[in-house]
């Protein structure tokens, strides 16, 4: 055998793979693991150049597979005012003002993660913003980034105070006076506003599936590939090897092969195709073409990815049963049943996985029910179209997942209370009935289903250790609840093994075995040893994708 290009020893290793499921050490070479066993065993694969990482008693497991994310824009979003914490009308008046200070050039300010209990029982609304900021356009943009709230200015900017006339599940909410509230619902009723503080070309895959329009060259492009690096750093500093990305378009494929070209792609890529509601069958044939195009263990495409609904907050999901504190609401969705049915059996025609976002139990049914209609149409495969989300769900749907291989995409991060998001308005609005059916990632999976972990970044923070604690330690609502969470064992393959499921790439990553992609992560101490509550106190001291060291602390 070769000498190793890399080794790691001293190591606590979780190798996700059944046959031998612990070691100390590992050997990867030429982007492969070559053997995982003991140190001593290791440190004889090792040559004069071999790069040998000491974990000193640290956890070594499977690169992490961030399984829905937004690279793009997540990047972009993070030269933005973060309000991720910030509470009351003081420090919200505060954080504009001061960032308005230090970015006088902006032509609308921008500011992400705006809780929608910001103000607490208050609303926001123009006037309040009006009353920060008067003369310059502001918009807020809620963590789930399905709500915004503008200001007069901002509204004005774009021709939005009177209202605008937009596609089913997009409102520009109006007062009683007949202009604007300043709370805008859904992408399409902002997407004037990023348009207009220039960044829109980071959210085109998710807003319109389209391409950027000149297509950017030079120094633009070269922004661009430093905002797409940055993301990337962002994933390697937290563990991660592998995203699947959950917007997309040429463009994005496009810098990201530039990186690869320069040796500079240090995480696997899969960039889908956005099918949004205005298009037709036809437009197919481009994520058709994207997936012949991109089909490495580097850089892929091959999905396609649908909204169907909005989220609950907004009351844009998509319920079965009106929501409990809005009655006579159940949420619009952006296709009807018949028309995602269409679509759905014509992407499985085409040998394409499928990824919708689904939060409402009214939109999870109306999915899986165009999955069903796909394979009585085109026939049985395996083709692990997904589920992403699934806030609520029927009891009557919950065998499905399994009926139909379909795979249960969720986010330890968003459950209220777990993580980062208040449990109000969300309990209320989805309703003490629904509870127990709620965020059901223990009753998926024992039910059958693949249940895949994320982080949906920006929308929640992207650190896998932090969802892995909140898979573990999920708390029940009332007591009465079934339990949801994760043993640890289970949250990490749900980080690991289960994202390689997802991407059909079993056989190859998401385990740390011989044969299999040369992607680990170091942690700072033993996950198996910390309390539950302490595990997002661990650290990637190492990232390690495809044999190179990625992220070192």
């Amino acid at each position: 055998m070769a000498a190793a290009d890399l080794v790691v020893i001293r190591g606590r290793v979780l190798t996700q793979d059944p046959a031998r499921p612990r070691a100390s050490a590992v050997a990867i070479g030429a982007g492969r693991v070559l053997a995982v066993g003991g140190d001593d065993e290791i440190l004889a694969l090792a040559g004069p150049s071999t790069r040998v990482i000491d974990a000193a008693g640290g956890s070594v497991l499977p690169g992490f597979c961030e399984s829905h994310m937004h690279i793009f824009s997540g990047a972009a979003e993070m030269a933005q005012l973060q309000l991720d914490g910030v509470h009351g009308l003081d420090a919200l008046a505060a954080a504009l003002r001061s960032y308005a200070a230090a970015h006088p050039a902006d032509r609308v300010l921008l500011a992400q993660g705006a809780d929608y209990a910001i103000l607490g029982d208050a609303q926001v609304d123009r006037h309040v913003l009006d009353s920060i900021l008067p003369d310059r356009p502001v918009m807020l943009v809620a963590p789930d980034h399905h709500t915004a709230w503008a200001n007069t200015a901002a509204l004005d900017l774009v021709g939005l105070l009177h209202g605008a006339d937009l596609p089913p599940g997009n409102v520009v909410v109006m007062g009683e006076d007949g202009r604007a509230t300043g709370e805008l619902r859904e992408m399409e009723a902002f997407d004037p506003l990023l348009e207009a503080a220039g960044a829109d070309r980071y959210r085109l895959g998710l807003s319109t599936g389209g391409e950027p329009e000149p297509w950017p060259q030079g120094a633009d492009f070269e922004t661009d590939l430093a905002v797409m690096k940055r993301g990337l750093a962002h994933c390697a500093a937290h563990g991660i090897t592998s995203i699947h990305n959950m917007d997309g378009n040429l463009y994005q494929l496009e810098l990201l092969r530039t990186l690869e070209n320069r040796g500079e792609l240090t995480v696997r890529v899969q960039v889908p195709f956005h099918f949004k509601p205005a298009m037709d069958l036809a437009m197919l044939d481009k994520a058709s073409a994207m997936a012949r195009e991109y089909r490495g263990d580097k850089l892929s495409s091959g999905v396609v990815k649908l909204f169907y609904d909005g989220v609950i907050d907004s009351c844009t999901a998509v319920m079965l049963e009106p929501y409990a504190d809005t009655p006579g609401v159940v949420g619009e969705p952006l296709f009807t049943p018949e028309r995602f049915t269409e679509i759905a059996v014509e992407i499985d025609r085409r040998g394409l996985q499928i990824a919708v976002h689904s939060i409402g139990d009214g939109a999870v049914r109306a999915v899986l029910d165009g999955y069903e209609a796909a394979e009585r149409a085109n026939g049985r495969r395996d083709a692990r179209h997904r589920v992403e989300h699934v806030e609520v769900i029927h009891p009557d749907d919950v065998g499905r997942f399994a009926e139909l291989g379909a795979i249960a995409s969720m986010q330890p991060p968003h459950p209220p209370g777990a993580m980062n998001f208040p449990l109000e308005p969300t309990i209320s609005r989805i309703g003490r009935a629904r509870w127990p059916w709620s965020y059901p990632w223990r009753t998926l999976k024992e039910a059958g289903a693949h249940v895949v972990f994320a982080s949906d970044w920006p929308v929640s923070p992207i650190d896998p250790l932090a969802g892995i604690k909140a898979a573990v330690t999920r708390k029940r609502w009332s007591a009465d609840d079934p339990d949801q969470s994760f043993t640890l064992a289970e949250a990490i393959a749900a980080y690991t093994v289960e994202g390689a499921y997802a991407q059909f790439r079993e056989d190859r990553a998401g385990r740390l075995a011989p044969g299999f992609l040369g992607d680990l992560v170091v942690l700072s101490g033993d996950i198996e040893a910390v309390a539950p509550e302490a595990i997002d106190r661990l650290k990637p001291i190492a990232t390690v994708c495809d044999g190179r060291v990625t992220h070192e602390a």
